[in-house]
């Protein structure tokens, strides 16, 4: 009998859902792929970190399901910030984008340990020894509380939903913990500009 695929964004939709009303959520621990860089995000960098997240995605993905542990390829999540951390937030938008860090980051499955991510790494250079999956990481991260807010349309176009966060942090006296999250629910390859869903989240304390 084969086993069920695991969809996280169906097996936890706490994590994956969001309303267009700002909210204080709280969240757990989670072991990520990670891969971090400073560029523009319509930068041959920037593109080339989403490919090497996601070659050692379905390497994983394929090792877990010769276990019986298949899984859906998560949504591609990304932090950003300016030289500062995020207590600079506010210049974000009026630096150049050159001057962006960003970590992308993949949520995996729970049985995804270290040891795992680093047979995948070995896996797929043994496959192909020119293959660059050079700053791909394995973390794992604790979120604790957040203040979250569905963003719907351009990224672009982003600052309406994030004001509505930073009111709701002022309003219950909340103070910015981490980096600005996106999670895209939406693939910008084949969904209408306005229609691009997005899960804005502000880590808080």
């Amino acid at each position: 009998m084969v086993a069920e695929k695991l969809d996280l964004t169906k097996s936890d939709k706490v994590y994956y859902t969001a309303k267009k009303k700002a909210e204080v959520v709280d969240l757990g621990t989670y072991p990520y792929l990670t891969i971090s860089g400073q560029s523009a995000p319509d930068a041959e960098r920037f593109l080339s970190a989403i490919e090497k997240l996601y070659k050692v995605a379905y390497t994983i993905k394929f090792m877990q399901k010769a276990e019986d542990l298949d899984f859906k390829i998560p949504k591609m999540e990304g932090q950003w910030w300016i030289a500062g951390g995020y207590e600079q937030q506010h210049l974000f938008e009026s630096t150049p984008q050159d001057q962006w860090h960003w970590r992308l980051l993949m949520r995996m499955p729970i049985s995804v340990s270290e040891g795992v991510f680093e047979a995948g790494i070995a896996a797929a250079l043994s496959r192909d020894k020119s293959l660059d999956v050079t700053g791909v990481q394995y973390e794992v991260i604790n979120l604790g509380e957040c203040v979250q807010c569905l963003h719907v349309g351009s990224y672009q176009e982003e600052k309406p939903t994030i004001d509505k966060i930073l009111s709701l942090m002022q309003e219950q006296c909340l103070k910015p913990n981490g980096y600005h999250t996106e999670i895209y629910l939406s693939d910008p390859r084949r969904t209408a500009e306005e229609k691009l869903r997005t899960i804005i989240r502000h880590p808080v304390c």
